[in-house]
């Protein structure tokens, strides 16, 4: 087995890729048989999220040890993110006025689909701080679990000599959830061969012919927030090149790709980022978590621009009110949004609501979309993933903690 191991990882990932688009399309009676790597993949993923959510935020607050430090790395984090959630809802919507894919959609072929009752903005806000930790941890409540964890952290600091002991447990376990991650990472390519496998088999590739304008749209979309805005702060805020990034984030792109969860690419991501990336990890393990609950880009993308898209289907007049409306609710649904597949279809409710389309309306919207969610909501996990990345990169060169030569490495590996 020595040769599997000597392939780096996401060549492997790649292939499998490939190798499970092939089998679905020759052979999709039997996607069923292989579905259960792609389940024991995905389990095993979030198993950790939560905990790793948890504790590396935690040790990461305990590793700065220094409280105004602390406050400008969140400072820092807090905005960029805001700032590259802004501008993806933006990219969005410009993209769907643009391409206008909801112009003559045939939402009234669609089934409606139950949406279930919309969280407010207040319960949102009330719901940061859990009622019960044990429960926010099984739930998998990430918001509510950073909450903890600052507060875990920001305690530890401020307790001097007392929280010592317990800054150095909560390092060591940081550091045994990390190398279990690595463990878990090697059965990627076969989790990626059985998750692609069935969605191709299920939808098909003909999803995409179906609405074809609109998956165009997501593709331009995640391109552009990738390609341009990314790029533009790396190259002009961090004073960075962009081959050692965009090289050395790979593998995170292709999990992020493949489960369409940037709770369940949050494992990798830390793992390049120290790795191929050159982050210290009291930067990446505060940046890359809240990022996974926060830092949503491609799905601030995917709201603004399906809420174009219903808004077209439907003929609503688009004045500038209406674009400012769907501009601020959309960044606020974004930051809401947990980090699971097809979880900004639920969010888009409180965008449409606030342009006056009914709850009976955003339902065929749904309904319309969901069949064929999956595959774009693959293609729009990509950009939330390199988003976290560009953000914790940025947050790393202004902080001192980016080791450039391992950075530079990777454009030569």
């Amino acid at each position: 087995m020595s040769w599997w191991f000597a392939v780096p990882l996401w060549k492997r990932v790649l292939g499998a890729l490939a190798l499970g688009l092939f089998f679905a399309i020759v052979w999709p009676a039997g996607t069923p048989y292989v579905a259960f790597m792609g389940d024991l993949f995905v389990r095993a993923i979030r198993m950790l999220v939560a905990p790793i959510v948890l504790v590396t935020i935690a040790a990461g607050i305990t590793a700065l040890a220094d409280p105004k430090r602390l406050g400008g790395l969140g400072g820092r984090t807090i905005g960029l993110f805001a700032l590259t959630t802004a501008v993806a809802v933006s990219v969005g919507m410009l993209v769907a006025t643009l391409v206008q894919p909801g112009v003559g959609a045939p939402l009234g072929t669609a089934t409606a689909h139950a949406l279930g009752e919309p969280v407010t903005p207040y319960q949102q806000l009330i719901g940061i701080i859990p009622l019960n930790i044990v429960e926010a941890l099984a739930k998998g409540d990430m918001l509510a679990l950073i909450f903890v964890a600052i507060l875990v952290g920001c305690g530890t600091v401020v307790a001097g000599e007392a929280g010592k002991p317990f800054a150095a447990l909560l390092q060591s376990t940081s550091a045994v959830l990390l190398k279990i991650v690595t463990i878990v990472m090697e059965a990627t390519p076969f989790g990626v061969f059985a998750l692609v496998a069935g969605a191709v088999a299920s939808k098909g590739v003909e999803v995409f012919v179906n609405v074809g304008w609109l998956a165009l749209a997501v593709v331009l979309g995640s391109l552009i927030q990738i390609l341009l805005v990314h790029s533009l702060i790396l190259k002009f805020l961090a004073r960075l090149p962009l081959m050692p990034f965009f090289r050395g984030i790979v593998d995170a792109l292709v999990v992020a790709f493949s489960t369409a969860s940037s709770g369940a690419t949050l494992p990798v991501a830390m793992r390049v980022a120290e790795q191929n990336l050159g982050i210290a990890r009291p930067v990446y393990s505060t940046v890359l978590p809240l990022g996974a609950s926060i830092g949503k880009d491609g799905t601030a993308m995917y709201v603004g621009l399906l809420s174009m898209f219903a808004l077209q289907a439907f003929g609503v007049p688009l004045t500038p009110t209406v674009y400012a409306l769907v501009l601020l609710t959309g960044a606020l649904a974004a930051f809401g949004t947990a980090p699971v597949p097809s979880a900004s279809l639920f969010m888009l409710a409180a965008v449409l609501s606030a342009v006056g389309v009914s709850a009976e309306q955003t339902a065929l919207v749904v309904g319309f979309v969901l069949p064929f969610d999956r595959l774009l909501d693959m293609t729009r996990t990509v950009p939330s993933a390199s988003a976290n990345l560009t953000v914790a990169t940025t947050v790393a060169r202004w902080e001192g903690e980016l080791d450039e030569a391992i950075y530079r490495s990777t454009a030569d590996a």
